[in-house]
């Protein structure tokens, strides 16, 4: 029987990024956050500055020279205790999770925690992970190795995450949702296509120079208040430094809604996996009275109809919107294992 192999890698070059990808393909969570290109770039500006004082911990297993598993984490001062997250917590990343195939995940697991809780040089009380999936079997499989090894384990719900699941036209999908709120959308997107005023739903290309539309977007995100103040100059370098990314590697999905020649709505997503990750908007102050939030919105849903994406992802997030367009919760968790003293 092969030993797995596990090394403390000193930073995210180390890996291989097609192999790191190639790994998260077939891993217990797929998602973007997960992969190669936003871990590093996450780490190297620390969420924005979310993370003033950090020690990343990757962690990697080998058998035979291949590629078994990637611990992601990182140590930081947290509730005035030395606690182990995932990298990539806790504000930006609606998902996170350990990178392992289903077979390999109880083992690599197992492994990982005698790894870290016999590494001298890591100084730790707790793990503390947020943003996992409701559905991820790490939720299960450490609860087990909790009880085993004695320490202290507490799961709660973090956030809700409502999806849309589409199967079918976008009828079929405003079939599918509250009779009322099904005929504001048609009559708010109709009103809006009827207008004098030219409205247009405009999807940037992915050949597109993506510099001046980021910051068209971040220009619609300051209208609210609350998003202006998130928006802050260390978290607009994060969010730029990411979201270049994802365009380079083909996945981000950037809409607009233009009123009369002017951008005025924005919808940034990510077009992944077969679904859209609905991340961040802005929508501008001028011509409310056509709702250009919800009438983007209303085309963003209708695109992922046209072009067979199977679900639509608001994230985080429990706004009234999410549920009036007809989002069903799911749930990220957050779970905290710590050694007994």
């Amino acid at each position: 029987m092969t030993i797995m192999d596990f090394q403390l890698l000193d930073n995210f070059d180390q890996i291989n990024a097609g192999e790191w990808n190639g790994l998260l393909k077939e891993s217990v969570s797929d998602t973007p956050f997960s992969r190669h290109e936003y871990q590093k770039l996450w780490w190297e500006r620390r969420g924005g500055g979310e993370w003033k004082d950090a020690r990343l911990v990757l962690i990697a297993a080998r058998e035979n020279e291949k590629l078994i598993g990637i611990a992601p984490l990182f140590i930081a001062e947290y509730e005035n205790r030395p606690a182990l997250l995932l990298n990539g917590s806790i504000e930006i990343s609606d998902y996170l999770d350990l990178i392992v195939r289903a077979d390999d995940h109880s083992r690599f697991l197992s492994g990982l925690l005698d790894f870290l809780a016999s590494s001298p040089a890591l100084s730790w009380s707790r793990l503390d992970w947020y943003n996992l999936p409701d559905d991820s079997p790490t939720l299960a499989a450490l609860k087990a190795e909790s009880a085993t090894r004695g320490w202290t384990h507490r799961e709660e719900i973090y956030r809700p995450t409502p999806r849309i699941a589409l199967n079918g036209s976008f009828d079929d999908y405003l079939s599918r949702i509250e009779k009322k709120q099904r005929h504001e959308i048609r009559r708010k997107m109709r009103r809006a296509a009827e207008s004098d005023l030219n409205v247009r739903f405009v999807l940037v290309e992915r050949s597109a120079d993506i510099e001046p539309e980021l910051n068209a977007f971040f220009d619609l995100m300051t209208h609210d208040p609350g998003k202006a103040q998130f928006l802050h100059p260390a978290m607009r370098e994060q969010m730029t430094d990411i979201l270049r990314a994802a365009h380079n590697e083909g996945y981000l999905w950037l809409g607009f809604l233009e009123i009369d020649g002017v951008k005025t709505a924005a919808s940034l997503n990510f077009d992944y996996n077969g679904k859209l990750w609905g991340y961040n908007s802005g929508v501008s102050r001028a011509h409310m009275e056509l709702s250009p939030g919800w009438v983007l919105l209303g085309h963003t849903i209708q695109w992922c109809c046209e072009n067979n994406r199977h679900e639509f992802d608001f994230m985080r997030g429990d706004e009234e919107y999410k549920y009036r367009f007809g989002g069903a919760n799911r749930f990220v968790m957050r779970v905290e294992s710590g050694v007994r003293k």
